[in-house]
């Protein structure tokens, strides 16, 4: 992981790649009449994942405009706030003709009751669902990025999941490359790319001579639900943005140690320690609903934070661009 850099906020100026992230839910066990229970929309450029799919996660995304493109879905653990919202949300893509196969993914041994829960109405889906187990440290790969799942502490056994890209290209010094003897097209592209190249002199341009080293992608990091725990710290370490659930107030700690949830002060305690851009508190209990301000009160104490609500939409910088605060 590369060092913090602290105190950067987050704008809608577009980055070279698109890494936007969407609350549909951030209330904790029930929904209210503010809050949804647990979803988020992850879209990277023209793919969409959802992390965790409570029940009214499909009309959520239609309020919020994110579409129903979804690539992949990951459920964080089997309690009902997190996946009841699967049923619903297939039957909607099926009525508007979805035809590509859609994978479900859970932690370790949670085949059997995922399954269960796509089959629930006995309707025929019009697309194939695949269910696909991805137990603590193992990761899925796409194309420059990958989601790992990590373990945590909750009443039963839970994941967080973590958006990974990969590290981009260095910088590359155009003006050092021409002054080389490197004609712009597709040399400039070789060279980029790390390939040393041979100019029309016949004296070989080195690649580590005009771009410079290369650059970190960005990392988001969702807690699920769980009490502070070190692996949350060390796949945190450095992060972009940190989701991290907050369901309960300094004032209902043994709540929170019972129910192995967090506070909002301990939330930020861990944000602290791994030394994350950016940190975001979400999952409330229902009582905090109209009050989310008093949680992350008592989160900024410790560390800067802000509250999500429904709706909430953040797009994540490179580490390397110019930005500022978020907006909804």
């Amino acid at each position: 992981m590369y060092l913090a850099r602290l105190g950067i906020g987050f704008t809608r100026i577009r980055t070279p790649t698109l890494l936007r992230i969407t609350f549909l839910g951030t209330s904790s066990s029930r929904p209210t009449v503010r809050r949804n229970v647990s979803s988020i929309a992850v879209q990277r450029e023209g793919e969409m994942f959802l992390f965790d799919c409570g029940e009214g996660t499909q009309r959520q995304m239609m309020r919020y405009g994110v579409g129903f493109g979804v690539r992949e879905i990951f459920i964080s653990h089997l309690h009902a706030d997190h996946y009841l919202g699967l049923p619903g949300l297939l039957r909607t893509m099926s009525l508007q003709g979805r035809e590509d196969e859609l994978v479900v993914w859970g932690g370790d041994e949670t085949e059997a009751t995922l399954r269960a829960a796509i089959d629930l109405g006995g309707d025929r889906l019009q697309f194939p669902v695949a269910v696909r187990e991805l137990p603590g440290g193992e990761a899925v790969r796409y194309d420059g990025f990958e989601i790992r799942a990590f373990p945590v502490e909750h009443t039963m056994g839970s994941v967080g999941l973590a958006l990974v890209e990969d590290d981009r290209l260095g910088r590359f010094d155009a003006e050092a490359a021409r002054m080389a003897g490197v004609e712009e097209g597709p040399d400039f592209g070789r060279l980029h790319r790390g390939e040393d190249v041979r100019v029309e002199s016949g004296e070989v341009v080195a690649a580590a001579d005009v771009v410079g080293p290369t650059r970190p992608g960005r990392t988001l990091v969702f807690s699920g639900d769980t009490r502070p725990c070190d692996s949350t710290v060390e796949v945190a370490g450095g992060a972009d943005l940190l989701i991290h659930e907050a369901t309960f107030s300094d004032a209902e700690a043994g709540r929170a140690r019972e129910t192995r949830h967090s506070t909002a002060t301990e939330a930020a305690m861990l944000a602290r320690q791994a030394e994350v851009r950016k940190l975001v508190l979400t999952h409330f209990s229902a009582r905090y609903s109209e009050q989310a301000y008093r949680l992350l009160k008592e989160a900024e104490v410790i560390y800067p934070a802000l509250a999500a609500e429904d709706g909430l939409s953040l797009e994540v910088p490179l580490a390397d661009e110019p930005v500022g605060e978020a907006s909804d």
